[in-house]
């Protein structure tokens, strides 16, 4: 069982940036692929940026590439969502994911592959 928080949301305007962190419980977090998908009002839930269980793969949406950047620090059990240039088009509740030995692409990028989801953190861009 492995259970994640995240944290780091807030209010910001457009331009901004902010760093969402996921803390993971559990002593085989190195072992998992981690993911950060975000969901609108009124939208589905969509993927951002994804980690693989060893670092070496990191795919993200084309909506945020360039400006967020997926991390994470095996030591603290914890995965970081760097977002700069935040426009108001990024608002949203941005939800944690684990899921273990994620390492393809695909299997990253699908919502489905996930086992674990934290309990999301609010994202407001004021433009």
């Amino acid at each position: 069982q492995v259970q994640l928080v995240e944290s780091g949301g807030g209010l910001v305007q457009a331009g901004g940036s902010l760093r969402l962190s996921c803390a993971a419980s559990g002593r085989t977090f190195s072992s998992y692929g981690m993911g950060w998908f975000r969901q609108a009002p009124g939208k589905e839930r969509e993927f951002v940026a994804a980690i693989s269980w060893s670092g070496g793969r990191t795919p993200y949406a084309d909506s945020v590439k360039g400006r967020f950047t997926i991390s994470r620090d095996n030591t603290k059990n914890t995965v970081y969502l760097q977002m700069n240039s935040l426009k108001p088009e990024d608002t949203a509740v941005y939800y944690c994911a684990a899921g273990a030995r994620l390492a393809t692409t695909v299997a990253l990028t699908t919502h489905s592959s996930y086992d674990y989801w934290g309990q999301g953190t609010q994202v407001t861009v004021s433009s």
